[in-house]
């Protein structure tokens, strides 16, 4: 079973995808980290003149070890040089096919990011479309951050949230919008646990359906 994650960032996607893959059994990718490795990779030359060509080259090159270091790829600084790498189209190519054999594992798995339902697995069994308004999004990072022990300016980030937005919705080779069968989930009013049961239900209605149940 493939289950497919998008939402916008801090959405509680990652969150809930990892909760659906304890779930059902199946492994997780947060593909959103793949973007933030070759954008943090190549952050030092944003502005050079060649920095297309050295992104799509830290892309080829990337591997396993690249996403260690979570603490710096989760940061919000890392959130805008991800979406600056992330619609350069070579980029985009180098990861696809990671992610499409990551989900086409034996017994299929759980995918999280901004396209999976609609570019990289639009076969999936199931797909949601995690969303949340942005003042709580913003709130929900201020935490995760503060727990690290990082001091956060919750003004910068919520204008990085947003600015994370509209690079998402702009990008000509992403797939930021709804799948056209994907579940709509809000979770702006809703707690961690509460979220997680509804995509279940989800997730659980969707197989029922496809079974004729």
């Amino acid at each position: 079973m493939i289950i497919a994650v998008d939402g916008p960032a801090a959405s509680g996607k990652g969150t809930l995808a990892e909760g659906l893959a304890r779930h059902y059994g199946l492994p997780h990718l947060d593909t959103g980290l793949l973007y933030r490795a070759v954008g943090w990779a190549v952050r030092e030359s944003i502005d050079a003149p060649d920095f297309e060509a050295r992104a799509i080259a830290a892309a080829q090159a990337l591997d396993a070890a690249h996403l260690a270091d979570l603490a710096a790829l989760t940061s919000g600084e890392a959130g805008i040089f991800a979406s600056k790498v992330a619609v350069i189209g070579p980029v985009r190519a180098a990861m696809r096919d990671y992610q499409r054999d990551f989900a086409h594992q034996p017994g299929g798995a759980v995918l999280d990011g901004r396209d999976i339902g609609t570019v990289i697995c639009p076969e999936a069994d199931a797909k949601l479309f995690i969303m949340a308004d942005s003042k709580v999004r913003m709130e929900r990072r201020a935490r995760q951050l503060e727990k690290r022990g990082l001091v956060v300016d919750r003004y910068a980030l919520y204008h990085q949230i947003e600015e994370r937005d509209a690079r998402d919705m702009a990008n000509p080779f992403g797939g930021f919008y709804k799948a056209d069968d994907a579940h709509l989930l809000d979770t702006t009013l809703l707690g961690i646990e509460a979220a997680l049961r509804a995509a279940i239900a989800i997730v659980d209605g969707t197989q029922a359906h496809k079974a004729g149940l």
